[in-house]
């Protein structure tokens, strides 16, 4: 039992035995046999108006209060959604200095959305639960659903991909999983926080249609089947009111239509107004007068929003008792749920079940992109060591801790494990490193220059020493720097950064024989494409990636993850980019979503744009048959349900998964839909010559599109065509049917 479980069960036991000896009865607030909304009603009942107010705003960086005199214990909070943050100080953001706040670096969520498999997500959500149980945090602030709507958006690599469906499939497990060890999700960013840059004010204009069918479903997946607990408001305005006290976000859509019985809880330092604080569904109130990450002012915790002056407001009789309460039960829902419950556990720390979990992630989502081969050359991956006797690796992520970095991402690992580890584990003195770049020191809020000479030092040492190998292994990317995959701030340019395509250019000059590995949570330039034979998309894998990375190179493990976006050949192909400044980063004031609802591949399908690859796209080292897919029926009508059945069979040499998508397009329809929507997915481990039956069930809800002319989900009677695909651009087979 650690130091805050024994004080509070020991407070717990003092208040229980006063309150009996007064009442002769155990209240039935503190009574867990009693139906949570009988404790609540209990609760509320014996707290004065001051101590309801009390519970709706912060008492530290990542803490807010309880009722002490009631027993009624505080929440600590944590970010983040790959990994426990380190301990920060009560009242800064300054790092406490423990010795004890290590944690296990599972993947960021771009790499668990690339491996398709939701009984991983769920496996993930229960063991950072598990870790956060450990470290006595109550509510995790994470998942991230966002969508991916620009490739220069620098927290991508937090959320989930661009499909809404893919997003709410991989975010559901992973929050049930959580939740299992009594820690709450705090599902974010609530809503259309799409990018970073002016994150703090910019005024998002979007349709009805595209706010429904793209950028709320995995926000309603995360409360109606994940049953999420608490839900982060973001910074940005919708329609001209900031998101974290919107009352079209929260009150009617979150607590009206979808039924949220959980908390809103600010992004730090997104609360603006207290009026609209107390009657717009905000409950409770971190961070403010902060930028969120490193800014501080002179106030103290009753000088936010929901501080001194909302009291203030309800004696004066503006803001009414039912709003009071209802906020209050909302707090103290969560508490009963979390820190107040008996039943949580101990959870456990840094274990290698957890390295496990962390492993299996990293592998299963890391992409393989290209593997050129020909009658004279073999592909160059997998790896066979023995026609290798110089192997170079290259580039600075090879070896950089890239759980550094990012903002409110950045870890404190017990264990880190790099790419050049991992394979030197493996290829052992064959291995030869040379950096090639450098992208300075991890630092937040600034882009560090670096002298052109000693790049061009690096670039040429590299390049000299490619001449003399077998084999060049590029591993570079990203990182986890200011104007990159980093809160705060988005990418500057669609190219990679640090002269790194110059390089990848200089290396395939020297030697041919070249595998690029790209380190990112987002799509990048490659300008390079052509040259080389092997690309890799890795992702930010966490603490174990190296030896995950090291293992798929090596083909102990065959690639089986499949983009989760797409990458477009150019920046002016994607959606938000096509219509110019205002619909992307806006104004500085307001930006316009003037793609609506052709978002990723949608937009790409529809106009007829070539992706450089597409999403759903990855690569194995052995290859799948379809067979030709076929239906139950011709038909399907608005009680029924349709079955489309096909088999799928491993026809190479080495055991793999693949990822089999179902898509549906509306052949003719009074609004504009996209030419196929993604619907249904199934991953599926195949033997060498094995062959298993796949079955997907649609139903009429898989036909549905927002129509905001009636301003209500519908289906429209006609022809319909199921696409059965190993990605968004590769169709294996189609059916059509007719709803009537």
């Amino acid at each position: 039992m650690n130091k805050k479980q024994f004080l509070m069960i020991g407070l717990l036991t003092v208040t229980c035995t006063c309150l009996k000896a007064q009442n002769d009865a155990l209240p039935v607030y503190l009574d867990e046999n009693q139906p949570i909304e009988l404790r609540i009603k209990d609760a509320l009942s014996r707290m004065t108006l001051e101590e309801k107010t009390r519970l709706s705003y912060a008492q530290g960086k990542f803490s807010s209060p309880g009722c002490p005199r009631l027993g009624i214990p505080e929440l600590w909070m944590s970010d983040g959604p790959h990994g426990v943050r380190a301990e920060v100080n009560w009242n800064d953001w300054g790092y406490a200095g423990w010795t004890s706040d290590s944690c296990t670096a599972f993947p960021a969520l771009t790499c668990l959305a690339a491996s398709w498999n939701t009984e991983l997500a769920g496996k993930y959500g229960k063991a950072i639960g598990e870790e956060a149980r450990y470290r006595e945090k109550d509510v995790l602030l994470g998942p991230g659903v966002n969508i991916y709507r620009t490739p220069l958006n620098g927290r991508n690599f937090e959320y989930m991909g661009e499909d809404p469906y893919l997003a709410a499939e991989m975010c559901v497990p992973y929050i049930q999983g959580v939740q299992s060890n009594k820690v709450a999700v705090c599902v974010k960013h609530y809503a259309l926080n799409n990018q970073e840059v002016w994150r703090g004010h910019i005024d998002v204009q979007v349709s009805d249609r595209a706010l429904r069918e793209i950028y709320l479903p995995a926000f309603q997946a995360a409360v109606q089947r994940g049953h999420a607990w608490s839900i982060m408001g973001s910074y940005n305005k919708v329609r001209g009111v900031h998101a974290t006290h919107n009352e079209l976000l929260n009150n009617k859509i979150l607590k009206g239509e979808w039924g949220f019985d959980g908390c809103v809880i600010t992004d730090w330092g997104a609360a603006h107004d207290t009026y609209q604080a107390a009657m717009y569904g905000l409950d409770i109130e971190m961070g403010s007068y902060t930028n969120g990450l490193t800014s501080e002012a002179e106030f103290g915790y009753d000088d936010y929003y929901l501080g001194k002056n909302y009291l203030k407001m309800i004696k004066e009789g503006k803001i009414p008792m039912e709003v009071v309460n209802d906020k209050a039960a909302r707090v103290l829902r969560l508490i009963f749920r979390t820190s107040m419950n008996s039943q949580k556990g101990f959870g456990s720390m840094n274990s290698e079940a957890h390295e496990q979990t962390a492993y299996e992630i990293a592998s299963e989502g890391i992409v393989l992109l290209k593997n050129q081969s020909s009658k004279k050359k073999a592909a160059l991956l997998p790896i066979v060591p023995e026609k290798y006797n110089r192997i170079l690796v290259v580039g600075d992520n090879a070896t950089r801790n890239l759980m550094l970095g990012g903002g409110s991402s950045e870890l404190k690992v017990k264990r880190f494990v790099s790419p050049l580890e991992g394979l030197k584990k493996r290829l052992g003195n064959r291995i030869e490193y040379a950096q090639g770049y450098t992208a300075g020191r991890p630092i937040y809020g600034n882009a560090e220059n670096i002298p052109q000479s000693v790049m061009d030092s690096l670039r040429n040492d590299a390049i000299e020493k490619a001449t003399k190998a077998d084999l060049v292994i590029f591993i570079g990317g990203l990182n986890k720097n200011h104007y990159q995959d980093c809160e705060g701030g988005d990418r500057l340019s669609y190219g990679l950064p640090f002269g790194q395509d110059e390089l990848i250019e200089g290396l395939v000059k020297a030697n041919p024989n070249v595998v690029a590995v790209i380190v990112s949570g987002n799509a990048v330039e490659m300008p390079w494409n052509n040259q080389v034979p092997s690309i890799v998309q890795s992702w930010y894998l966490g603490s174990i990636g190296g030896d995950a990375l090291a293992d798929v190179m090596i083909g102990k493990v065959t690639p089986s993850g499949k983009l989760p976006f797409s990458y477009p050949v150019k920046l002016e192909d994607c959606p938000a980019h096509h219509f110019g400044q205002l619909s992307y980063p806006g104004d500085s004031i307001k930006e316009e979503y003037k793609e609506d609802i052709l978002v990723g591949y949608r937009w790409y399908d529809t106009k007829k744009i070539a992706p450089l690859y597409p999403f759903g796209y990855g690569l194995s080292y052995t290859t799948f048959d379809y067979s030709k897919p076929t239906a139950t029926s011709k038909t399907l009508t608005a009680t029924d349900s349709l079955q489309i059945s096909l088999k799928v069979r491993n026809s190479g040499t080495v055991i793999g998964k693949e990822i089999i998508q179902l898509y549906i397009g509306d052949e003719k329809c009074t609004l504009l839909r996209p030419q196929k929507e993604l619907k249904k997915f199934c991953k599926v481990e195949l033997n060498p010559g094995e062959e298993k039956e796949i079955t997907f069930s649609i139903t009429p809800n898989d036909l549905k599109f927002f129509d905001d002319r009636q301003q209500k989900w519908t289906v429209e009677p006609g022809k319909f065509k199921a696409y059965i695909a190993a990605s968004s651009a590769d169709i294996r087979g189609t059916v059509q049917f007719e709803y009537k």
